[in-house]
């Protein structure tokens, strides 16, 4: 106990993870290649040294870690659950010592069941405050709680040591959230079973019961990103306005993969880059797929009562090694090898190198490939029915093309052996394939959202910049076996969460089928992917009764089965897409220094500039 008038200072560090995305080893199961300074073995001695420097030491997770990489999506599979009944990367969570963890929206991508037995087998608590189970009893194991999926908040009762080596116990209140577009996202997992309600109502009615439990400090696991800094309803990424909720101490950040602090960001209100905060509290954001460890160090105080405070607090984030691994355990070795085996199925060869190192700014062989195997496969599934007689067209997106994932982000696939991991790496996510039937007036409306990449030209300037680095590659979803230019020269009609900013708006011009003007009141099966089907990034089209294909099928399923029967072999190409000519203006745009090898996708090519300081080639493009 203090003496009257003395107070008490204590030191806690906060540890922290965030997407780690099934990357456990520094190894890329898509390359087949080391991927040093990534995993959570490399993250294993910054752990260590972080807790030796510091005793009182708390680890957490911050949701997204288990599905990302081949070794989570074999984990997933029921072949795998036997040989392993834990899943490898709970086992390496295991072996680190969380002491809590919450759930990201990507958690549920393999399912409930799946999810739940990986919690289960956690040895530490997972919590989420806003995943509300609509039926308990449906779910596997019967579990109790009537509402939460998993528990909304635990309290963690510590005894730690003060600056004069005294002990003391602290309650430490942890709770979680993710965005509630999940809901919308893995809507084929969780309709009738799991709603994901807003992130500030959920806290609202959390963070007093955490404190009326006796929590001594709060810390926040919030898988969304920093966000705007006036509250709304349904936020992705309400970081922000979660941490200017009273009862709040220290907020963990994840979602957008970004690393916070990081002077560089942008000025915005109640946002300090610098020190680490939101609203004024500790805030930290450790990149994804276990590249940093967030750390959030808090000088605690207590006087005469028994309260305790923050009074002041450091926050950065450290880089994983890259000069080797912690040994993991051999039943994760076991799943990295059996991952190997897998990945490395032999599925034909490819006559010519496929990447998407210009898959931003032309077509792309490589998603042409893809789009092709989509829509064979469900013109394949509707011939004999009612929808038969419709003509099928494709919707695809690079999900690789550099941006956050840094200038090693892209597909670069080479003549050659064409193994299973190249699909993996053309499509590194586990959505299903759907169709949907759509008018020719929302094909376009789909289109002027892709095309929402692009930051707006002014005709005759030089090297303007062409993309916008806040518009997420995947949401660059075009529609293939169509003609049509984009008009840089007009303002954006979406922005880049999808919303209608100008309606008078129109980048897509040209749009023909077959030779002719797109007839706005024809209708087309448009083949593309659950999670875009369900209304994930707001496309034209996606309501539920314009589904006419849902059986299941895992694209990257699709695909493998198109290779190894049809093999690599694309037709000449009937459709494609380019911007619309404008004389005397230039643009420049980012790619991997490798594109300096790769085929020139315009006439003319677009022209080798400089290195910027993070790794990228500049390129110019003439219009």
């Amino acid at each position: 106990m203090p003496w009257p008038g003395r107070s008490v200072l204590l030191r806690l560090r906060l540890l922290s993870t965030t997407d780690l995305h099934a990357q456990v080893l520094p190894w890329d199961y898509a390359t087949d290649c080391p991927a040093p300074g990534t995993g959570m073995a490399a993250l294993a001695r910054v752990i260590a040294d972080a807790r030796a420097e510091l005793p009182n030491c708390l680890l957490f997770d911050n949701g997204d870690f288990l599905q990302g990489s081949a070794l989570g999506d074999l984990a997933a599979q029921d072949g795998m659950a036997a040989q392993s009944p834990v899943n490898p990367v709970i086992l390496a969570m295991n072996a680190l010592g969380y002491d809590a963890g919450t759930l990201g929206n990507h958690d549920f991508s393999h399912g409930l069941p799946h999810l739940i037995r990986a919690v289960d087998a956690a040895a530490f608590p997972v919590v989420s405050a806003n995943a509300i189970a609509a039926a308990p009893r449906d779910l596997p194991n019967h579990r109790p709680e009537a509402l939460n999926l998993v528990a909304p908040w635990v309290l963690l009762d510590r005894v730690l040591i003060d600056e004069t080596g005294h002990p003391h116990p602290l309650r430490i209140g942890v709770t979680g959230f993710l965005p509630p577009q999940t809901a919308v996202w893995e809507r084929g997992h969780l309709e009738g079973r799991v709603r994901i309600e807003d992130i500030l109502t959920a806290a609202r009615r959390t963070l007093p019961r955490l404190r009326a439990e006796g929590a001594d400090l709060v810390v926040v696991l919030a898988h969304t990103g920093i966000g705007p800094s006036l509250a709304e309803p349904g936020m992705e990424n309400a970081a922000l306005a979660l941490a200017a909720l009273p009862g709040v101490d220290a907020v963990v950040m994840g979602h957008t993969h970004q690393v916070f602090p990081a002077p560089e960001l942008p000025a915005q209100d109640g946002v300090d880059a610098r020190r680490g905060t939101l609203a004024g509290k500790p805030a930290v954001m450790a990149g994804a797929y276990g590249a940093r460890l967030g750390v959030i160090d808090l000088l605690l105080e207590r006087g005469d009562t028994a309260a305790w405070r923050v009074l002041s607090h450091r926050v950065d984030t450290r880089p994983a090694h890259t000069d080797g691994a912690a040994p993991a355990a051999p039943e994760v070795l076991a799943a990295h090898q059996r991952t190997l085996d897998w990945v490395r199925g032999r599925l034909g060869r490819v006559d010519h190198p496929m990447t998407t190192h210009f898959a931003l700014v032309a077509p792309s062989p490589a998603l042409r490939l893809l789009a092709l195997a989509q829509g064979l496969h469900v013109a394949d599934a509707l011939r004999e029915g009612p929808m038969g007689h419709l003509p099928v067209l494709s919707a695809v997106a690079p999900f690789k093309a550099g941006g956050r994932g840094g200038p090693g982000y892209y597909v670069d696939i080479p003549a050659g052996d064409l193994m299973l991991r190249h699909v993996l790496d053309l499509y590194p996510h586990p959505n299903t394939l759907t169709a949907l039937r759509l008018t020719g007036a929302e094909i376009a409306l789909w289109l002027e959202r892709a095309a929402g990449l692009y930051n707006r030209i002014l005709p005759g300037e030089a090297d303007q910049p062409l993309i916008n680095p806040d518009f997420p590659a995947f949401n660059f979803d075009l529609i293939h076996g169509l003609d049509f230019r984009i008009d840089l020269s007009q303002p954006a009609r979406f922005d880049t969460r999808g919303r209608l900013v100008a309606p008078e708006a129109q980048r897509i011009t040209g749009l023909t089928w077959r030779g002719a003007p797109l007839n706005p009141a024809h209708s087309f099966i448009v083949a593309t992917n659950g999670y875009r089907s369900n209304g994930g990034s707001g496309f034209a089209g996606t309501e539920r009764g314009n589904l006419v294909l849902d059986d299941g099928t895992p694209v990257r399923d699709v695909v493998a089965a198109h290779l190894r029967a049809r093999g690599t072999a694309l037709p000449p190409a009937a459709s494609g897409w380019g911007f619309v000519p404008m004389p005397g203006t230039s643009v420049t745009f980012l790619s991997s220094p490798a594109a300096r090898d790769t085929a020139p996708p315009t006439d003319p090519p677009p022209e080798p500039m400089e290195m910027t300081p993070d790794g990228f080639l500049r390129f110019r493009l003439r219009l």
